[in-house]
């Protein structure tokens, strides 16, 4: 039976733009003063460089909002802290105001969801100011509990970044974490380079703090932290997995096995969106070419190749033309598996978005998926 690759991949498209199309804004407030590093924290964690589209809106004298079209994430960026306590007290105000106006709202795509507080560790010292007005901040934050983070930045060296984290935690201020950071790489001389560290721990922290409703969108907006990434994607997968077995308990004549392509489906939109990647409707054809080619009833159910039983062997029985739940949803793990493992390559650098559609992309998913089968075993 032919299989109509172009026109799945069509609905996968569809797929995708719809759950991106639902995810819930995510809204940050950046305080701390200048010259901490807040625009470059920014562009290191968060995808398109955020902090250099204009550098965003005033919302206040002493707030901008930045944000980018297509992109579900506002950043509240807060200036000129060191101007005074004048100055101080105004942005607190502008902080405690902004968070409640949002709240008032009841719309999770206006509320506040996490304050990023930065320190610069290269400076050697906490200003006790620094202290208090987190102490105030905290104390008028009680009844509205926005997660609030200290980031310590430009933190090149790590012994003082912990003696630094370690005095703020004897403060004993109402923050979720404090987390030591370098954002970007940092060329001390020729012969030695400071490599980033901490944006994982970061992404790991907010993803602690912030509700369920937000996590794919954290996912989708961080470039911080492939391992947050993937493993937001491998439960999409198990929640596919799940639904697919079910779907298979039947067990599924092969002329049915369509029942499981919306669940496919959804599964291969939830890890694409958590990734971020552009996935045009070519690159898709590609993957779904690929899996089909190495074993048969993936997202295209209807046509299951001779060596299925060879490829997954003591997985199922194929009885009477039909698929077994265990080999249902077996397929539907190896098939998400290897979607990650593409996507993987992807983040790494390892391989462009556009090398997936070429004959070296399409090898390279076809030996994923059978990586992925073999380990089912």
């Amino acid at each position: 039976m032919a299989i109509d690759t172009d026109k799945i991949a069509q609905e996968a498209i569809d797929a995708i733009a719809d759950k991106i199309k639902n995810l819930n804004t995510l809204n940050i407030i950046v305080a701390g003063k200048t010259g901490v590093g807040k625009s470059t924290l920014i562009n290191s964690v968060f995808r398109d460089k955020l902090a250099e589209t204009g550098m965003g809106k005033p919302v206040t004298d002493h707030m901008r909002k930045i944000s980018k079209k297509g992109i579900p994430l506002s950043i509240y960026d807060t200036r000129g802290f060191e101007l005074g306590k004048e100055v101080q007290q105004q942005v607190k105000h502008e902080v405690v105001e902004t968070i409640s106006k949002g709240l008032a709202t009841q719309d999770i795509n206006k509320a506040i969801h996490c304050i990023w507080y930065c320190i610069n560790t290269a400076s050697n010292r906490v200003e006790p100011e620094e202290i208090e007005w987190l102490k105030e901040l905290s104390k008028e934050n009680q009844i509205t509990q926005v997660p609030i983070i200290v980031v310590l930045t430009q933190s090149f060296s790590k012994k003082n970044a912990d003696a630094m984290r370690e005095m703020i935690l004897d403060e004993n201020l109402d923050v979720v974490q404090v987390v030591p950071v370098l954002a970007e790489d940092y060329e001390i001389d020729d012969e030695y380079i400071a490599k980033s560290y901490g944006l994982d721990v970061l992404i790991h922290v907010m993803g602690e703090a912030l509700p369920d409703e937000l996590m794919d969108t954290l996912q989708n907006v961080q470039i911080a932290s492939l391992a947050e990434k993937k493993k937001r994607a491998q439960a999409a997968i198990a929640t596919a997995t799940l639904a697919a077995t079910g779907e298979g308990a039947a067990p599924i004549p092969f002329s049915d096995c369509a029942l499981l392509i919306p669940t496919q489906l959804g599964m291969i939109a939830s890890i694409t969106v958590i990734f971020g990647f552009d996935v045009n409707k070519s690159i898709l054809t590609a993957f779904l070419s690929s899996t089909i080619g190495a074993g048969g009833a993936t997202l295209l159910g209807k046509t299951v190749v001779s060596n299925l039983v060879k490829l997954i062997p003591g997985v199922g029985t194929i009885a009477g033309g039909a698929i077994s739940a265990a080999t249902a949803g077996v397929l539907t793990a190896a098939l998400g598996e290897a979607y990650i493992g593409i996507m993987t390559l992807v983040f790494n650098g390892e391989m462009s978005i556009d090398d997936l559609a070429t004959k070296k992309g399409k090898d390279q998913m076809t030996a994923l998926f059978k990586q992925e089968l073999k380990k089912k075993r």
